[in-house]
């Protein structure tokens, strides 16, 4: 049991002993710092002297706001609860179900009985090394730490603790082979020789995803309302399903218009344009909503298998329609607009492996710039062999030669 305070030298600082302790050098003893926030007085324990002087001066500094008690638990899920819908934060609902999920699964289970201000950055690492041991990637435990990091990075904007413990967190070995693979398209013959063993039912849909780049969950989630046959043959990106939840899309710039191409828009007319503007262009064959598991394990996996591409994903067809868009002369800026990408930048490296290596030829300058037309020919060595021009400097050079000599 702890004894009474006693004072030290420095004010608000206060010593204190256990009420078995006989007095003098010893091991049981703790400083506390004794502060008033807000008419309420408060106090926090510390090791050792140094340590509350340096807490003593922070609250003089006008710092008085007291740590937070609560257990990490207790935090996390009221975290999690003040994001529900959509906040000031942005935090989508699809995205708080993942770090509650997370949080449930891992963090908690692994700081229990812990209070969010006694985790340290030696406790993080920990963690991360317990994550290593139970043979993660990196990429998922980087995923595992971001609502961790985000609870942290808020209770510190909120007062709740001084210092962020997972600020400047390195994973070891953080380089993941899969996440460094290059975004890998498949290449025309490619293209072809997959869609070749495909279902005929289901050839469209892959079609589609190598013609417009959307990704699977917005195309599922198309509906015939969203295809434009009039004046602009045009898909209209509204929305995406995922995993069986119509939501809104990833981001702000994927909502966003992508051109078909006219034997495409003359394909899905006759594909079924008569249909109700509610309901979807693609569906299972009982007329409900497509599962993209059951979509890649029961059509995909079995054509990329039987046309020797094992490494073909859905998103393989993303990247092919960027590698068409590049090779039909886009833009970055373009292609990053089609994707629904939100920065040209990110398009940039993550395609810049399809585009041309070094810098092209320079032969189209000869017509884009010009000044005077009609100027005399000289002689130059880059005249065709046979060329009258390069003849008649040929005869002319002995003379010119002689000349010189003289």
């Amino acid at each position: 049991m702890a004894g009474k305070l006693q004072r030290t030298k420095s004010p608000g600082i206060f010593v204190r002993h256990l009420t078995t302790c006989a007095g003098g050098r010893c091991d049981c003893r703790a400083y506390v710092v004794v502060w008033r926030h807000r008419g309420r007085q408060h106090t926090a324990t510390f090791p050792t002297l140094a340590e509350a002087r340096e807490a003593k001066g922070s609250r003089a500094a006008g710092d008085t706001r007291p740590a937070s008690r609560e257990p990490f638990e207790d935090y996390a899920r009221r975290w999690l609860d003040s994001y529900r819908g959509r906040t000031a934060r942005g935090l989508a609902e699809r995205t708080r179900r993942t770090y509650r999920r997370d949080l449930e699964r891992c963090a908690i289970p692994y700081f229990r009985g812990r209070r969010l201000e006694e985790v340290e950055p030696p406790d993080v690492r920990a963690f991360v090394g317990h994550l290593e041991r139970a043979s993660l990637r990196p990429a998922s435990i980087r995923a595992i730490l971001a609502p961790v990091k985000a609870m942290y990075a808020t209770a510190v904007e909120d007062g709740a603790i001084r210092f962020n413990p997972t600020r400047g967190l390195r994973i070891a070995n953080s380089r993941d082979p899969v996440d460094d693979k290059e975004a890998r398209a498949l290449t025309r013959a490619e293209l072809t020789r997959l869609l070749g063993h495909l279902p005929d039912e289901w050839r469209l849909l892959f079609e589609l995803l190598a013609h417009s780049g959307l990704r699977i969950s917005e195309l599922i989630g198309l509906q015939w309302g969203d295809v434009e046959f009039e004046d602009r043959q045009r898909l209209r990106i509204r929305r995406q399903d995922c995993r069986g939840e119509v939501g809104e899309l990833k981001t702000e710039h994927s909502r966003r218009d992508v051109p078909l191409s006219p034997g495409m828009a003359r394909r899905l007319w006759a594909h079924g344009a008569d249909r109700p503007g509610t309901e979807r262009v693609f569906t299972s064959p009982h007329g409900l909503p497509l599962s993209d598991g059951n979509l890649r394990r029961r059509v995909l996996v079995p054509g990329r298998d039987a046309a020797g591409l094992p490494w073909v994903t859905f998103h393989s067809f993303r990247h092919t329609c960027a590698s068409l868009l590049f090779e039909a002369g886009r833009d970055v800026k373009q292609v990053a607009a089609w994707l629904g990408h939100s920065d040209p930048a990110f398009t940039l490296r993550r395609y810049i492996h399809l585009m041309d290596e070094g810098v092209g030829d320079a032969a189209f300058l000869d017509a884009a710039v010009t000044a005077i037309p009609n100027l005399p020919r000289t002689n130059t060595p880059f005249e065709a062999p046979g060329s009258t021009l390069g003849q008649q400097d040929a005869r002319k050079q002995p003379q010119a030669t002689q000349a010189r000599m003289r």
